[in-house]
């Protein structure tokens, strides 16, 4: 199975290329996402992550839901988070991300207090 980023890519790649029935090339959504025609060949190949904001701004774009970025059959964990931020603002999304990278860095502290214990 691909990873995320290589399927968020591919779908981006594909609504590019068909917007608007002829498509359109790298460097005209560029312009529209106020970024390089560099970074958007980076996201198609899975170079460079989007992030949520940049995610959020291409689906706007191209008329379509944030979801249409993930995998149909992603995790139903992702799919109800993704449902409960449907109506957040901007600032509401920093909070979470710091909240997540919060949360990350307080598990591998965790971890590694417990693997020194175990050495002991």
């Amino acid at each position: 199975m691909e990873d995320l980023y290589g399927f968020i890519g591919k779908k981006i790649h594909e609504l590019r290329t068909n917007y608007g029935g002829k498509g359109i090339s790298q460097e005209e959504l560029a312009k529209a996402m106020e970024t390089t025609a560099n970074t958007i060949s980076r996201w198609e190949t899975a170079i460079y992550k989007p992030s949520a904001k940049e995610l959020h701004k291409l689906a706007q774009f191209f008329g379509v839901t944030i979801a249409t970025f993930f995998p149909e059959k992603e995790n139903p964990l992702l799919q109800a988070l993704m449902s409960a931020t449907g109506e957040l603002r901007e600032n509401d999304f920093h909070e979470l991300i710091q909240y997540a990278q919060f949360r990350t860095a307080r598990r591998k502290l965790d971890e590694a207090k417990t693997h020194t214990k175990r050495k002991k």
